[in-house]
């Protein structure tokens, strides 16, 4: 299990659940032990913690693009893609849909239940954070009990295969949102420059210096956004860096466990990934999921944007 940099905030103790699935079950599935289940204010487990979960009912999803699912298939995991859960259509794309009754439906189809824990896992080299930003859905969403598996599907698949459970479908759980971990544009801009917040900029460079490769209306970066690509957390084993070379880059960037951290991307994807290992770590980090392609769409003097 990785260690806290900082101080973890909101340390809740270890949960011991035994479940039995009931109301909903797909006929003939049996009733599943869940074994016990990390801190929920951790964000990231690792490998070996994953497959003790899974071998003990939790929900695997699968948060990868199609074309990294199809070039290594987890049999059993649920396929999910952050765009489920989402606006469709630019500039509000990365926001979350607003009506819940329609989120509470679609996390029930895919079997999430408020007692089982759920794993997600995507490609740790050739993703863009997607296992983030789905655990970031979810807790904002009101499901604590969600992780992210450091390593990604490398590191979970590196024993060998996995013998999942089947899944109950519906599930249970309904949503009920914190505003814990997201932030909205309206609040953001008043937080520019303040002196106990952190603005970071998640994108690649060439983005933060004012290139706009995907569809932003504007190009630049948030004034006083601090600029760290997101895979500058992740090792070249594909795991999160950790230890004194985390808190390092962190202290780099004026981070500490009394800054308020928000993250943005282009469309709260990256971003996401960040805000969970944040999170994970004991840092207060709120994910910005309108992020650029909302507010490069509004009015520039009020959503300012910098190239310097």
């Amino acid at each position: 299990m990785r260690k806290p940099v900082f101080p973890a905030v909101n340390r809740r103790g270890f949960a011991l659940a035994t479940i039995a699935l009931v109301g909903g079950l797909v006929a003939g599935l049996p009733s599943v032990a869940v074994a016990e289940t990390p801190d929920t204010a951790r964000w990231v487990i690792d490998a070996a913690k994953a497959r003790e979960m899974l071998a003990n009912g939790a929900i695997l999803l699968d948060t990868r693009g199609q074309d990294l699912k199809d070039e290594r298939p987890v049999e059993g995991a649920i396929p999910v893609v952050w765009q489920d859960f989402t606006n469709a259509d630019l500039p509000n794309k990365g926001q979350l849909l607003a009506d819940d009754a329609v989120l509470t439906e679609k996390l029930r189809a895919l079997g999430i239940s408020t007692a089982i824990p759920v794993v997600a896992i995507a490609d740790s080299a050739k993703g863009w954070g997607e296992d983030g930003r789905i655990v970031w859905t979810l807790r904002t969403l009101g499901h604590e009990n969600t992780f992210l598996v450091d390593g990604g599907v490398e590191a979970l698949l590196a024993e060998g295969d996995l013998a999942l459970k089947p899944v109950a479908v519906p599930g249970d759980f309904t949503v009920a949102r914190t505003d814990a971990y997201e932030i909205k544009k309206e609040e953001l801009v008043t937080l520019i420059d303040k002196p106990d917040v952190v603005i970071l900029d998640t994108r690649e460079p060439r983005e933060y210096a004012g290139e706009t490769p995907y569809g932003e209306s504007r190009g630049g970066h948030i004034p006083g956004a601090r600029h760290i690509f997101y895979k500058d957390l992740v090792g070249a084993d594909g795991k999160i860096v950790e230890g004194e070379a985390l808190k390092a880059r962190l202290a780099e960037l004026g981070v500490s466990e009394d800054t308020q951290v928000v993250s943005h991307c282009t469309g709260g994807i990256r971003s996401g990934f960040v805000t969970a290992v944040l999170n994970d770590i004991g840092v207060k980090a709120r994910n910005y999921a309108g992020s650029m392609w909302e507010w490069s769409a509004q009015d520039a003097a009020s959503y300012p944007l910098v190239t310097n």
